[in-house]
């Protein structure tokens, strides 16, 4: 039998957080709840979950900031942000701070456990394909790190977001195959809704701005016209 898997939620409505806890137990998880996001950065920077669902408008630090806080910590465990806002630029907002998909309220039980199922999928997926991936690929003058989330260029370090880090290390994995936006925003992010490819333009624009000598005449991130992206396969 399966260990339950550790899940945090992060929700200040005492009623909405025991519907959840109540049915991610019978998946099975373990559950902890946090009502405020104080509490919940703590303790999603001090314990090892697989899971955190995170409200975004919350006391204290709202979603956005314990998202963000926790990727700059390096914390990545994969995140399902709540949100009972219907901007997109909220939605996307999030998912460019680190979060792995989101969900807006009101919401389904049912979609919720199918969206959290989806990301357990996703990581079990990158467990067993990253003992299969060399710890080290090593491109022209790009060194990309995978043990350590580490990038250097010409032997400089090079500071990456935690999503930009995973965008770059998928395109490094799979040189020369070219990825549709949708098609990575569902390898990267675990998020495959259409409407957002334009969050892939700009991950990759900031990519390419911190490891592309030329950012307009790339060496590593090509663009394939009408289809997508690949990464260059030799240098």
């Amino acid at each position: 039998m399966t260990a339950p898997r550790k899940v945090l939620v992060v929700e200040d409505h005492k009623e909405i957080a025991e519907l959840v806890r109540l049915h991610l137990v019978d998946l099975p998880c373990h559950v902890d709840l946090a009502s405020d996001g104080t509490q919940g950065l703590k303790l999603a920077q001090t314990r090892n979950y697989s899971l955190v669902i995170l409200d975004l408008m919350l006391p204290g630090l709202n979603g956005l900031e314990v998202c963000k806080q926790m990727r700059a910590g390096e914390v990545y465990t994969p995140i399902l942000m709540l949100t009972s806002k219907s901007s997109e630029f909220d939605r996307v907002l999030g998912l460019e701070l680190g979060a792995d998909d989101y969900l807006a309220k009101p919401f389904s039980i049912t979609e919720l456990i199918a969206r959290v199922k989806a990301i357990f999928r996703r990581v079990d997926a990158l467990d067993g394909s990253s003992s299969k991936r060399p710890k080290k690929i090593v491109a022209g003058e790009l060194e990309i790190d995978f043990d350590r989330r580490h990038v250097t260029l010409a032997g400089e370090s090079i500071e990456l977001t935690a999503k930009e880090f995973d965008l770059l290390a998928f395109f490094a994995s799979n040189p020369g195959r070219v990825f549709k936006r949708e098609q990575l925003l569902d390898k990267v992010w675990g998020y495959s809704h259409n409407g957002y490819e334009h969050t892939v333009n700009a991950h990759i624009n900031r990519l390419r701005a911190k490891i592309e000598t030329d950012s307009a005449n790339p060496r590593y991130i090509l663009t394939v016209w009408s289809v997508g992206y690949r990464f260059a396969e030799t240098l």
